[in-house]
């Protein structure tokens, strides 16, 4: 498994993959870990898109992806997927949407054991009341997220 560390806006973000596909991209706060100097082969096409990512550049990932988890954590994480694009669903839709009504908490579950950071997109989960309800990288981030994919961006009237 190779791992590299790069810079983001929202802290150091470190993915993990082989030729089997990325399985870890996650985020930590800034100097928690240092930023790599190389980038394995196997990884420049993940470090280039989620540059790209950020600088607004795109909005669709094309990445061999490769997580690990329960077949019912893979299936949550696949119908994530779906989300298009600065666009969010509630966790009762996405719950509707594999469906299992009662399966929420489960699913709400499955969402923050995600290990892969944006790509995979858990941020655009949100409560069925609109607020930005739980999420692994923290609040901030998801509401970043948001922000950032925001296809009509507000300016600030302050």
């Amino acid at each position: 498994m190779e791992t590299v560390f790069i810079n983001s806006p929202l802290g150091i973000t470190k993915i993990m993959g082989n030729d089997e596909g990325i399985s870890v991209i996650s985020v930590s706060n800034v100097g928690t870990s240092e930023v790599s100097q190389e980038t394995p082969k196997v990884l420049k096409e993940a470090v280039l898109q989620l540059q790209e990512y950020f600088e607004g550049k795109r909005t669709e990932f094309d990445l061999k992806l490769n997580p690990k988890g329960t077949e019912f954590q893979q299936k949550v994480w696949k119908s994530l997927l779906k989300i298009p694009y600065g666009k969010t669903v509630s966790y009762m839709d996405q719950s509707k949407k594999l469906g299992d009504v009662k399966a929420i908490r489960a699913v709400a579950s499955a969402n923050g054991k995600n290990p892969l950071w944006i790509v995979v997109p858990c941020h655009r989960v949100i409560g069925t009341n609109g607020s930005l309800t739980g999420y692994a990288g923290g609040l901030s981030r998801k509401k970043w997220l948001l922000e950032h994919e925001n296809p009509s961006k507000q300016q600030s009237l302050f």
